[in-house]
């Protein structure tokens, strides 16, 4: 088990680094999600207004932190993998 989740917080710090160097960003928006993601606008804005995505809001704008993108895509694909 802890070998499992070392290596979990190891594939999550890795990807945190490869999107915020490709983006050169801590914090994505909905275009940069839209990439990412491979989804349409409004996919990435329902995404956005999900009570389960981890979203901050600056100013009028939601954007999500690269960390918490990651760690929510991750455990959301365990998850579904675990009881899909």
């Amino acid at each position: 088990m802890t070998n499992t989740k070392l290596n979990i917080e190891s594939l999550i710090q890795n990807e945190v680094e490869r999107i915020s160097t490709k983006y050169g960003k801590d914090f994505l928006d909905c275009e940069d999600l839209m990439k990412i993601t491979g989804l349409g606008r409004d996919n990435v804005r329902n995404l956005l207004k999900s009570k389960n995505f981890p979203t901050t809001k600056i100013g009028k704008r939601q954007v999500v932190s690269v960390l918490n993108f990651v760690t929510w895509q991750m455990t959301t694909n365990m998850v579904g993998e675990i009881y899909g």
